[in-house]
């Protein structure tokens, strides 16, 4: 049903891959010297990762899973794009981290017929599944994305994401007016020039999302087991990845004009129950 959405959605990511990999939104020449690409809410709130086996969902080039093998965790990273994780085993290659990376469709991980599975994914489970910054909105299906990462956790492991806040999708490109509805269920089809990195950048594709409330967020990771421990909303983003922001003396990216009265961004973290 939704196959022509993914492949588009791929295609438009492979295009950004090579836009991204050399912007100075990346950075990705401070990486390679040691940088993290990691952020002070994620690195806080989900903590230690010493010894921890980390699964990253939607990792796009790998940066982030780099950065927590680099802190401790034995990772294993996941994209649809095939640019992306091309560039990710190049990058881990060079700096000889040994960070594992697969290219595939999240939904299709616990389906051998479409993913070969490493040896680490036949094993008991993962410690924490991770994913951030612009992920379930290119999921059409929260159940089924839930149900995914219950099943490679393992009792008593950590779910935690970190993304940007539903009310944020409601607003147009310039958060000047309400554009979609809070409780919006259809796909969003949109054709894209350039990208967060570099809105000139020529490269134009087609994309299709989903925008999904907290409400369904919160009942597909119960559904599947996943207690919540902490819920937070934050009034700023990490990023410069939207029109109209402007930065505060803390590094946070905010809203003109906003006074900090939209929310954009939240973080959840969750853990498995156990059998």
């Amino acid at each position: 049903m939704y196959q022509s959405y993914f492949e588009e959605n791929k295609q438009s990511w492979n295009k950004r891959t090579a836009v991204h990999k050399d912007s100075a939104f990346y950075d990705l020449a401070s990486f390679k010297n040691g940088k993290t690409s990691l952020n002070k809410i994620e690195l806080e709130e989900l903590g230690d990762v010493t010894g921890k086996s980390l699964l990253h969902l939607q990792c796009h080039f790998g940066m982030d899973t780099m950065s927590w093998q680099r802190a401790g965790a034995v990772c294993v990273g996941v994209d649809l794009s095939d640019e992306a994780i091309n560039l990710a085993k190049e990058i881990n290659a060079e700096l000889k981290l040994h960070t594992e990376f697969i290219c595939a469709n999240i939904y299709d991980l616990k389906d051998p017929s479409k993913v070969s599975p490493s040896e680490r994914f036949m094993e008991a489970g993962f410690d924490v599944v991770f994913t951030s910054y612009g992920t379930i909105g290119w999921l059409p299906d929260l159940d089924r994305w839930a149900e995914i990462i219950s099943h490679f956790l393992k009792p008593g492991g950590i779910f935690y994401i970190a993304d940007f806040h539903p009310a944020l999708w409601m607003m147009d490109d310039n958060f000047t007016q309400v554009k979609y509805s809070y409780f919006n269920t259809e796909v969003i089809t949109e054709e894209i020039s350039g990208t967060y990195t570099d809105r000139e950048a020529p490269i134009k594709s087609v994309e299709h999302g989903w925008n999904h409330s907290f409400s369904e967020i919160f009942n597909a990771l119960l559904k599947y087991d996943l207690q919540i421990q902490l819920f937070n909303e934050f009034p700023y983003s990490p990023y410069n990845c939207f029109n109209n922001l402007e930065q505060g003396a803390d590094g946070m990216w905010r809203i003109k004009g906003m006074d900090e009265k939209m929310p954009m961004m939240y973080s959840i973290k969750a853990t498995k129950l156990n059998d």
